[in-house]
């Protein structure tokens, strides 16, 4: 829901307004947006890489909640949300990740309750896609690499 929600066009414009800023995007974000990233990879990748980029401006396609941790991170740095279709970045929030509390978290890892049962060949397709995530997230397969996924 999150990662679709960006707009090629909005980003484009983001990018004319900050020349130098380097775009660093989720890699559930769609090909339109990811093509024009500088970096691809995990929130927690993301935040390496806010740690390590020389500038003082990085655009964010991801979940903008990672925004204020930057901004905490690095004050010294300007973090700018990627926009939606509507010039704005507020329809990037996850309406599903609100909720989560620790305490249902908790009993979710205590009771292996809710349990989710699918078909053998479904759970190997889906983790299929998982580990390429999870391979591009860790930096094994390179930025040229990304339309061969």
């Amino acid at each position: 829901i999150v990662h679709e929600a960006f707009s090629e066009t909005e980003l484009l414009k983001l990018k004319q307004q900050y020349p130098g800023a380097p775009i660093a995007a989720h890699p559930e974000c769609p090909p339109t947006i990811v093509d024009h990233a500088d970096y691809v990879g995990s929130t927690s990748g993301i935040l390496q890489f806010a740690e390590t980029f020389e500038g003082d401006t990085l655009i964010v396609a991801t979940e903008p909640h990672i925004i204020h941790q930057m901004e905490k991170a690095l004050p010294s740095k300007n973090f700018i949300g990627a926009p939606g279709a509507d010039g704005n970045c507020s329809c990037n929030i996850c309406p599903y990740m609100a909720l989560n509390t620790l305490e249902k978290l908790y009993a979710c890892l205590r009771d292996l309750e809710p349990r989710i049962e699918i078909e053998e060949g479904l759970r190997l397709q889906a983790k299929r896609s998982l580990d390429r995530m999870l391979e591009l997230a860790s930096g094994t397969i390179g930025h040229g690499d990304l339309g061969k996924i």
